[in-house]
């Protein structure tokens, strides 16, 4: 008997008034990007969107799991609105897995911290030129590490990481003066330990004004299996204080449409120039 194959990611796009009233976008229909957009029987899923916008116009970010492989590539697409999307094509593929690639800007560059556990080392990229070409920088950290998530704040920078990739119950805090470091733990990390609930993040840590949302999967019972908000109450090179959002869990599976009736596990909010949100999200069906 031949094995079950795995369950299908695929992104899709949601909006709303605020970042914590979503949606699926009126504008498309979800899925905007899977498997379908490949050629047939070349690509397993697709998973772990993120967003940056350059000259008015929207960069994607994501994985891309070949089918037979192991080993995840990172693909590009453009859009003009955010709902309509080009098609995908790789931009980052090594000889090591690639997954979550958490994109950034820093002094007018951008970067991008990709899932790397397979090396045993937090990397760092820089796009020379950006969108598409993509270069090593340097190793943040040594060590088996998972979806590690950036932000800045007030002034110094952070970094969410899971330490245990297998188990995901365990979310570790880092701190450093740049992007390039050197990080250092901070004094409340683990911040939490042997919580496969809320530990391993999902997605883009929103920084608004003075607020801190960091998302987690939920991998109880099951990997993935919906997403949580936290808001960070407290947050200075020695301080550290957390509370669940009311609106947690943020996003869950949602039965009445295929697509992701299984489970979602990622996001990436981003606030448009007309006031309103649009996120980046993915879900996975059987």
């Amino acid at each position: 008997m031949n094995p079950l194959p795995p369950p299908t990611y695929s992104i899709g796009i949601y909006e709303g008034e605020s970042p914590f009233d979503l949606h699926p976008a009126s504008a498309v229909e979800n899925p905007v990007i899977s498997r379908q957009n490949f050629p047939k029987d070349t690509v397993n899923f697709v998973a772990d969107p993120f967003l940056i916008q350059e000259k008015g116009r929207w960069h994607m970010y994501f994985e891309i799991l070949p089918m037979g492989s192991r080993r995840g590539i990172i693909a590009h697409a453009t859009s003009q609105d955010g709902f309509a999307w080009g098609t995908p094509q790789t931009v980052l593929e090594e000889d090591f897995h690639l997954s979550y690639p958490y994109v950034f800007r820093w002094k007018d560059d951008f970067y991008m911290i990709p899932e790397t556990y397979e090396t045993d080392s937090i990397r760092l990229y820089k796009a020379n030129p950006f969108p598409h070409q993509w270069v090593f920088v340097k190793e943040l950290l040594h060590g088996t590490f998972v979806d590690s998530s950036i932000f800045e704040f007030r002034g110094k920078w952070y970094l969410f990481t899971c330490p245990k990739p297998k188990t995901h119950d365990t979310l570790e805090l880092y701190m450093a003066d740049s992007p390039l470091g050197p990080w250092l733990p901070h004094s409340h990390s683990p911040v939490h330990r042997e919580n496969a609930s809320v530990s391993r993040p999902g997605g883009r840590v929103l920084v608004w004004g003075d607020r801190i949302i960091r998302f987690a999967q939920d991998c109880e019972p099951f990997y993935g299996a919906q997403v949580r908000a936290f808001e960070v109450t407290a947050l200075s090179p020695t301080t550290y204080s957390e509370r669940e959002l009311p609106q947690s869990p943020f996003l869950s599976a949602s039965h009445l449409h295929n697509w992701n009736h299984k489970s979602m596990h990622h996001i990436d909010l981003q606030q448009l120039s007309n006031g309103r949100w649009l996120a980046a999200v993915d879900g996975r069906r059987n």
